[in-house]
């Protein structure tokens, strides 16, 4: 009993140390982003405001439509895309995970080698704007690079062979059930943990991407928010470096405190949503849990 309850407490304690570490560094974040610019410049980045400030938000609402406009246009392609892309994913793996699927071990060396080799930046350019001619349409912030993984379909491959026992899908057939019908009311339900990991990855992907705006996206009306942000960012950037340009002076654009307060409504939405649909999270673990 005492090695035991030793052991939980090691464990709280590596736990608590392990969510301090990811904790402090936001905790950080956003008192420099309530910091005013001199304060950060003198002192450094303190865990409370030294001389609190709204001068970073302040600039950021006078874009207040701008960023608007691309927080709509990133909420539409997180959604669609990872429900788009969780579905794709979940239909390659199954098949996959089966072994009575035909040409299934080739099928899954093709996926894993897009994992080690890709035909690089230009083709791969020159494939979506000149041939599919995606170029500067929302389809560019969901197909390239992120509409399908091959790293997330051979973990729900996996999970799939793993967890899903065959003698299920067997009786399944017995009783009349289709492919159709096993896959909706079997193997569905008792993958909620794959799902809901695989959902969260593809739609951090698609919430965090800038990638594909900088490459494929010249119209402003459709830049994500992560490429709003970044072009503020640069904007100032490049007042600080001329500041006859600018009706500000240098020493008043909040440089620093403005990449804080970027990184803090770049991330802000997902530090909401995310507590919400934990506990669908946990549930499908502990669902996968009891019957697995």
């Amino acid at each position: 009993m005492k090695d035991e309850r030793g052991s939980r407490i090691l464990a709280n304690i590596v736990f608590i140390l392990a969510s301090a570490v990811c904790i402090l560094p936001f905790l950080l974040m956003i008192s420099s982003s309530f910091s005013s610019e001199k304060s950060i410049l003198v002192s450094g980045y303190s865990f409370w405001p030294r001389q609190f400030s709204l001068d970073a938000y302040k600039y950021l609402a006078t874009n207040a439509a701008y960023l608007g406009h691309a927080y709509g246009i990133t909420f539409f392609v997180t959604l669609f895309g990872t429900a788009v892309g969780l579905c794709i994913t979940l239909m390659l793996a199954y098949p996959l995970s089966r072994s009575d699927m035909p040409f299934r071990n080739k099928i899954s060396f093709l996926v894993f080698f897009t994992m080690l080799f890709n035909g690089g930046l230009v083709p791969t350019y020159l494939l979506y704007n000149n041939i599919f001619h995606i170029k500067n349409t929302i389809i560019a912030l969901l197909v390239p690079y992120l509409l399908m993984n091959g790293f997330n379909v051979l973990i729900t491959r996996t999970f799939f062979m793993t967890n899903i026992p065959p003698a299920i899908i067997e009786s399944a057939y017995i009783d009349g059930a289709g492919e159709l019908t096993i896959f909706n009311k079997i193997i569905l339900p008792l993958s909620l943990p794959i799902i809901a990991t695989i959902g969260l990855f593809i739609g951090i992907g698609y919430w965090n991407d800038w990638f594909n705006g900088m490459i494929f996206i010249n119209d402003a009306k459709i830049f994500s928010i992560q490429n709003v942000l970044n072009q503020m960012l640069q904007n100032i950037q490049f007042m600080q470096n001329n500041p006859d340009i600018g009706t500000r002076t240098t020493t008043e654009l909040p440089q620093t405190t403005v990449k804080m307060a970027i990184a803090v409504v770049g991330a802000l939405p997902i530090l909401i949503i995310y507590p919400i649909f934990q506990k669908y999270f946990v549930k499908g673990i502990v669902i996968g849990a009891v019957k697995g």
